[in-house]
């Protein structure tokens, strides 16, 4: 997998200087944490404050849960399903402590770095134990059906990548009800952005930075791209550069909403849920990757990175049918 992230050209034979700016770090919306932990100067959350933050996630979490339901009126089949998930989960139990307490007590995860100012704009880091050269880096948008994503859901790749010496950022991001598909978008980019402005000070190659994401995390940083290529192409003002990203690999991602609602319904996530959570059926087209490349102006095509899909046939949360197809 390290070998084969060499292949693709350099950002610079993609576009000649685009109009990057940095954020100014004194607007309210744009916080920067400085780096810390390995090869950071900053101060290192304790695991204390990791917990806290977590129980407070997991708590507000739970609370817009509710609300959804109650606002809604899900009705008991979504209920069973979510039961079904959790039993699921106990019974993985003894895999997830393992990874669990790697992810909690070792020194090469550097847990919950803030990249912006709202609720959830915080990543985890996993460092390679060699240093002795900058890494390449691959930043992970993590699924979860858009209302259940989580950083720590990448722990087992951010540790696996780690020990073949790449750098990983698992991406959290707004969920819903706490926000919708424009969020997490804005959420992901802000992500990439960060990562891109600060990725040395980790020992990251600022040179490659390889974008990842699996599932809803898929469609989102796919969205994210394709939302920066056409900015980028117009002239836009624009924090971070479509050139920057070596490659962008999808996992199991649905890149055409329209395709999808029916299927979703059927499968638990019910349409007055996904239409809410895609800002209406309006809005569906506007976050469709696939739709969004098939009308990009040969100037943004020629500002995108490679892109590498890869969806199972045996997948029934997303059918493989939903690939991108252009």
């Amino acid at each position: 997998a390290r070998a084969a992230m060499h292949q693709p050209d350099s950002p610079a034979s993609r576009s000649g200087t685009p109009r990057l700016r940095k954020r100014d770090s004194s607007a309210p919306n744009t916080p920067r944490a400085p780096p810390c932990g390995l090869g950071g100067v900053g101060r290192r959350t304790t695991f204390r404050e990791d917990v806290g933050h977590a129980a407070a996630e997991t708590y507000l979490v739970t609370r817009l849960t509710f609300i959804l339901l109650r606002s809604l009126g899900v009705g008991s089949r979504w209920i069973c399903q979510l039961l079904a998930l959790l039993i699921y989960a106990v019974l993985l139990m003894p895999g997830f402590i393992r990874v669990g307490y790697y992810y909690f007590f070792s020194s090469q995860v550097l847990r919950s770095i803030v990249y912006g100012d709202q609720p959830r704009n915080r990543l985890d880091m996993y460092i390679p134990t060699d240093r002795s050269k900058p890494n390449p880096v691959v930043v992970f948008v993590t699924g979860g059906a858009w209302i259940i994503g989580y950083k720590a859901w990448g722990a087992l790749l951010g540790r696996r990548l780690a020990e073949h010496g790449i750098i990983v950022a698992c991406v959290d991001y707004r969920n819903f009800p706490q926000g919708t598909i424009s969020d997490m978008v804005t959420d992901a980019s802000e992500a990439i952005s960060f990562i891109c402005d600060t990725v040395a000070s980790y020992g990251g190659d600022p040179n490659q930075i390889y974008l990842m994401g699996q599932s809803a995390g898929a469609h989102i940083a796919a969205c994210a791209l394709l939302e920066q290529a056409v900015k980028e192409s117009q002239g836009e003002e624009i924090y971070w550069s479509v050139t920057q990203i070596k490659s962008y690999f999808g996992l199991s991602g649905g890149y055409n909403m329209q395709n999808l609602v029916d299927h979703f319904h059927k499968r638990g996530l019910y349409r007055s849920i996904f239409l809410s959570i895609m800002e209406g059926r309006r809005s569906l087209p506007q976050f469709s990757p696939e739709i969004i490349a098939k009308k990009l102006t040969h100037g943004a095509i020629a500002l995108l990175p490679e892109i590498v899909l890869f969806h199972g046939t045996g997948d029934y949360s997303i059918p493989s049918s939903a690939r991108l197809d252009t």
